[in-house]
């Protein structure tokens, strides 16, 4: 528990800074639904003056229309946030693993996949994204209740919107796996990840993206560097410090056992990672061009970054940094990459990749845990930074978009802070708890004998290889 406060001591360092001085007011992600309704019969303005009115009027009370372009485009994007979990996510974390243990990552990443899934349609999207207050939202549309064919969300079918978002809870919580990998019990993991995303994530999605409290506080987050990034980092730090570290952890070797399958997941996160972050436009227009280029020139410099500081400090750049690297400067670009520019892309990336092989290195060693494969290291720091410098970054000076009419930078970045603390406190705590009763309910940690023989067979009656 010591570990637990020093590590939320640490980070929750990066959030003191002066009271803002002005918020925006809009939603980083409007979401509004909307039923499409046709009436062809309606009779023309019988009087002059109403006709002259008309034109206005329909702008502003035509109700909103499918898209079909639009709506090609999300479907592409939803395969493509697939593809990075399953089999990307998947293959990045097995590779990483002893070989002992690589089809229970797979199997973990997989079943909580298709889990959240399940329990997404069933509540999830409906707490996340109706009406409720500025932590949840409500049951309205528990179990799909009230959606059709004609429903839509902006100009795409809601169908396709509320999948697209069912994707990004099914993929966090599979983020989380790395953090305890090579010593959980199959059943902790299910049980933990149901429960975590109902308490964890929904209420950090609903305050962030669903018109919640820090929508309200002008919080930006354009694709999850809270939702998804920070939030999966947390909770694989603490699952990390409430499990103990591997058998055998810094006293016996555990290299990767198939960097090869790691570069593959890594090349799938990254391909997919458009369909994340360009996705969360919604349609296929300026800013999504925009997004495409920050996200892809953010990764490319963190990659650079990351093999540079190797190269710097270790004489050697390796792939394994290669493809952290990657995955790094992806995280970074995610809440940001609707908001700056293609240089503060570069900028944001290339940092972000020092600040993760600095945490993956000096402070993962400093405080002593064993995050498996440094989903805080890279997800957790990464995320925050990300979060942060978009505040900055997205000055118009730098290139970004600009802020909100009365926001100043040092308001943004403030408020980007409060964003970042309210995640790390609300998902740290609710974590702990959540790990707890798994703990008494089914218990957290194989037994000695089994996580020495590995998980694949002790868990799952399977090997990875017959060779």
């Amino acid at each position: 528990m010591k570990k637990i406060l020093s590590v939320f001591s640490l980070v929750a360092l990066m959030g003191l800074a002066a009271i803002p001085v002005s918020y925006a007011e809009e939603t980083v992600t409007e979401t509004v639904t909307v039923t499409e309704t046709v009436t062809p019969d309606a009779a023309p303005a019988a009087e002059a003056p109403a006709a002259e009115a008309a034109p206005a009027e329909a702008a502003a009370e035509a109700p909103a229309t499918l898209d079909v372009g639009n709506t090609a485009f999300m479907i592409i994007a939803t395969v493509l946030v697939i593809l990075m979990t399953i089999p990307g996510l998947a293959l990045f974390y097995g590779g990483l693993v002893r070989q002992k243990n690589m089809l229970s990552v797979l199997m973990q990443v997989f079943v909580v996949f298709s889990l959240i899934s399940v329990l997404w349609a069933a509540y999830g999207y409906s707490l996340t994204f109706t009406e409720g207050n500025m932590i949840i939202g409500g049951l309205s549309k528990a179990f799909l209740s009230g959606i059709t064919t004609e429903s839509l969300t902006g100009t795409i079918p809601e169908y396709v919107f509320l999948t697209f978002q069912m994707i990004f809870a099914a993929l966090t919580p599979a983020l989380i796996v790395g953090g305890f990998a090579e010593r959980i019990k199959f059943s902790a993991v299910l049980l933990f990840t149901a429960l975590w995303v109902t308490f964890a994530y929904i209420p950090i999605a609903h305050m962030v993206w669903g018109g919640g409290y820090l929508a309200e506080l002008g919080a930006k987050d354009f694709a999850g560097g809270t939702v998804v990034h920070i939030n999966a980092g947390v909770a694989a730090l603490v699952g990390a410090l409430m499990l103990g570290k591997r058998i055998g952890y810094g006293k016996e070797a555990m290299p990767p056992h198939n960097l090869v399958m790691t570069m593959i997941g890594a090349s799938l996160l990254w391909v997919g990672w458009f369909g994340f972050n360009v996705g969360s436009e919604l349609a296929a227009d300026a800013t999504a061009g925009m997004v495409l280029v920050n996200t892809q020139l953010a990764t490319a410099a963190a990659v650079l970054g990351w093999i540079f500081a190797e190269w710097l400090f270790r004489g050697k750049p390796s792939m394994l940094g290669a493809a952290s690297g990657a995955v790094a400067g992806l995280v970074a670009i995610t809440p940001a990459c609707g908001f700056i520019g293609p240089m503060g892309s570069i900028i944001l990336g290339f940092t972000a990749s020092f600040i993760s092989l600095w945490g993956v290195t000096k402070l993962k060693g400093a405080l002593g845990y064993d995050d498996s494969l440094d989903v805080f290291g890279v997800h957790g720091l990464a995320g925050i930074w990300g979060a942060v410098g978009t505040g900055v970054l997205m000055a118009p000076g730098l290139g970004g978009v600009g802020y909100a009419e009365g926001v100043t930078m040092g308001g943004q970045v403030t408020t980007q802070i409060i964003a970042v603390v309210v995640t790390l406190i609300w998902t740290g705590v609710v974590s702990v708890i959540l790990y707890k009763i798994v703990d008494v309910v089914v218990g957290l940690r194989v037994s000695e004998e089994y996580e020495r023989e590995g998980l694949d067979t002790t868990e799952h009656g399977e090997r990875a290889y017959s060779l």
